[in-house]
């Protein structure tokens, strides 16, 4: 898998940008019957649930990282995402396979 980043949005919805720290892991898993976005992707911490989501939308995504349904059809199920930038202004991961998370 090629080096991809995304952008993470929506942790207002959940704890905000508490729950995530510069090198943490997370797990991304696809969210198929999301009932507003079909090619949702969302963003979770072992012991605290779902924190937020891949950013889907030309006014969320960030210049240079990849959108939801960009990134959707490079990972199976699921993958993993290591955090790279956390502000107010947006949060920043690089996506992994989860064969390196996982081996």
């Amino acid at each position: 898998m090629e080096n991809h980043l995304i952008t993470i949005t929506g942790q207002e919805h959940y704890f905000g940008i508490e729950p995530y720290e510069v090198e943490e892991l997370v797990y991304i898993a696809k969210e198929p019957d999301n009932l507003y976005d079909p090619e949702a992707i969302r963003i979770e911490l072992p012991f605290v649930g779902i924190i937020g989501y891949v950013a889907n939308s030309t006014t969320t995504v960030f210049r240079g990282t990849l959108s939801a349904g960009s990134l959707y059809d490079k990972i199976g199920d699921y993958a993993y995402a290591r955090i790279m930038f956390a502000s107010h202004e947006g949060i920043i991961a690089e996506v992994l396979p989860k064969e390196a998370v996982e081996a």
